[in-house]
């Protein structure tokens, strides 16, 4: 004691004459610092491993505090601990849990909200409290200390460490790091840059970041983050390829099209969800990069949706979606059925629209009797080629298609401007996926100008059903992979799903055979029907030249008997005579009940 009197007395002196006093260090008084210290940076170095035993004794002074304080409390406890494992339980997709650690964490929870609970009414001394707060201590910690995860987190924790050097190295110094976690496949981080840095920086050390943190080729992502800060970015690394194997289709996602769909799992193991409602989409990508696998999961939720009625393009002679022809209300296959199609579809549209207007409303609500109509194109470029007066049809459906529910989705490998048309199709396009790329500047014909130069590198994708997703929800480049429906897959859902498709609403319906017969008045020549018209022997040759057009103009399902006898304004009766006559002659065939067409030339 007095020592250290003399000392400061000293010291004050030494000062007083301009002196620098010599500080001279009691190592005995320096040991219990530096040995705090120490044992702060082990406390801190472990704390993962350590979690288990600090959680007990959080535990045990929360269940000491609330016992003196709010012993009546035990009720509020017992419910939040309810709830706390129920979520668990229940929001599997946000908390990028497995099904067992999903479990494992609600038990935990609830076995220290029960403690939590007892200790709060009863008090910590209670008998047995104490043995079993050790004991499930011990049991609950044997999982955390044996789990991937943990040991992850504390490799994680290591890398975090070491990055203040990593960012020296590749030329990011001053970056540091704010946040980690682990998930399923890898882990991902938050970093704050350096004042004058940006996310370009980074993106453009992505191969650098990857040797420094001693990954495989293409492991690591690069994101903005959400609060969209221009001097932060999401470092995300996988620790394998989570989509290096084929996964198989779980089944449709949805049972009406005002629900997202489910293309297939992102990297994170989140859903690839996407709206197709008063959206058009557009899947493009190389022969082989799983643009067909797309649309067949496009197709296996369609047909399950019971308030949509689908409409298909397959120039190829119906080789990729006739698969689905059970579930498809129109299928073309070749470029005269593609005209009709899309002429037809227009003249819904536009049914439609006056119907909304006459109602005052703006927008159809799709419904099982009201149903949304889609129309898949595939390969439209073949379309583009071969019907190429069609493109305006498109156009008008892209345009206008939205309110009234009807879509349009189309697949092409390059949608440039000459394999699109001139019209406006491309640029209504809100969904865009972009398989597997050639060439880089395809990056911006898919997904849209400049989003190569964001990041949206689909020129990278090495495997076949590997996606990047563009729509309003998804404006981070995240990859993807489609689900894949093998041919039984598809045959047992067309089978299943062929059940429930509904039929075409009337005023569509009506719209369709009007504009059918607007077009027949307008192409026939009255004068010379007798000799464009198979004769039948009755003397009324403009109801008959009406009828032939009809029945001509009739898609592969036939033209239903009402619909004839409003086109020509006859009588029930008057039509099936001659009908019949039609029939011996070999110019006509009923399709089903109550529809008929005419025997096209290749079957004649």
């Amino acid at each position: 004691m007095n020592g250290g009197r003399q000392m400061r007395r000293h010291a004050r002196k030494m000062r007083r004459y301009g002196l620098q006093p010599m500080i001279v260090i009691n190592r005995d008084d320096q040991l219990p610092d530096v040995a705090a210290v120490v044992i702060g940076r082990v406390l801190w170095r472990y704390r993962s491993e350590l979690a288990p035993i600090s959680s007990g004794i959080v535990l045990a002074l929360v269940g000491a505090v609330l016992h003196v304080a709010y012993p009546q409390w035990w009720p509020l406890v017992l419910c939040a601990t309810v709830v706390q494992a129920s979520a668990l339980v229940l929001f599997r997709e946000r908390l990028g849990l497995s099904r067992l650690e999903r479990w494992y964490a609600a038990t935990a929870v609830m076995s220290a909200g029960a403690w939590l609970t007892l200790a709060t009414a009863l008090g910590i001394a209670y008998r047995p409290l104490p043995q079993l707060l050790v004991g499930g201590v011990l049991v609950l910690g044997v999982p955390w200390w044996v789990h991937r995860r943990r040991r992850a987190k504390v490799r994680v924790d290591r890398q975090i460490a070491a990055w203040p050097e990593i960012a020296e190295s590749i030329g990011l110094t001053g970056s540091r790091a704010q946040s980690a976690m682990v998930d399923v496949w890898g882990w991902r981080a938050r970093f704050a840059l350096a004042r004058g840095q940006t996310i370009q920086d980074v993106t453009a050390k992505v191969p650098a970041i990857e040797s420094a943190l001693g990954t495989f080729r293409g492991a690591v992502r690069v994101y903005p983050t959400r609060d969209d800060k221009a001097n932060r970015f999401e470092l995300r690394v996988l620790d394998h390829d989570p989509h290096a194997d084929a996964i198989v289709w779980p089944g449709p996602s949805v049972s009406s099209i005002a629900e997202p769909i489910d293309l297939g799992p992102f990297e994170d193991a989140t859903s690839a969800r996407v709206l197709l409602l008063r959206r058009h989409g557009l899947f493009g990508g190389v022969a082989g990069s799983g643009k067909s696998g797309g649309i067949n999961v496009v197709m296996g939720n369609l047909t399950a949706c019971r308030d949509v009625v689908i409409w298909a393009v397959d120039l190829k002679r119906g080789m990729e979606l006739q698969p689905w022809a059970s579930c498809i209300d129109r299928l073309a296959t070749t470029p005269e059925q593609a005209r009709a199609l899309l002429r037809d579809a227009v003249a819904v549209l536009e049914a439609r629209a006056a119907s909304l207007a006459s109602q005052g409303r703006r927008v159809w609500e799709p419904s099982p009797d009201l149903p949304a109509l889609v129309i898949v194109i595939d390969e439209y470029a073949e379309l583009a080629d071969d019907a190429p007066e069609s493109i305006t049809d498109t156009d008008s459906i892209a345009r206008r298609g939205r309110a009234v529910a009807v879509t349009l989705v189309a697949a092409t490998q390059r949608p440039t401007q000459k394999a699109m048309g001139k019209g406006a199709v491309r640029s209504q396009m809100d969904v865009r996926v972009s398989f597997r790329v050639r060439e880089r500047k395809d990056v911006d014909l898919i997904l849209g100008q400049g989003m190569l130069a964001a990041g949206w590198h689909a020129h990278t994708l090495n495997a076949p059903g590997k996606f990047l997703l563009s729509a309003p929800e998804h404006d981070v480049p995240r990859r993807g992979r489609a689900y894949l429906l093998t041919d039984q897959a598809v045959a047992e859902a067309a089978r299943r799903h062929a059940e429930l498709r509904p039929i075409l609403d009337e005023i569509s319906r009506t719209a369709i055979e009007e504009a059918r017969a607007g077009i027949a008045l307008r192409s026939l020549d009255v004068a010379d029907s007798s000799t464009s018209v198979p004769a039948t022997g009755k003397e009324d040759g403009t109801s008959e030249a009406i009828l032939w057009a009809m029945l001509s103009g009739a898609p592969d399902e036939g033209t239903p008997v009402s619909h004839l006898i409003a086109g020509t304004g006859m009588s029930r009766p008057w039509i099936y005579q001659r009908l019949r006559d039609l029939t011996k002659t070999g110019r006509v065939i009923q399709v089903s009940r109550g529809r008929w067409r005419a025997v096209s030339k290749h079957s004649e």
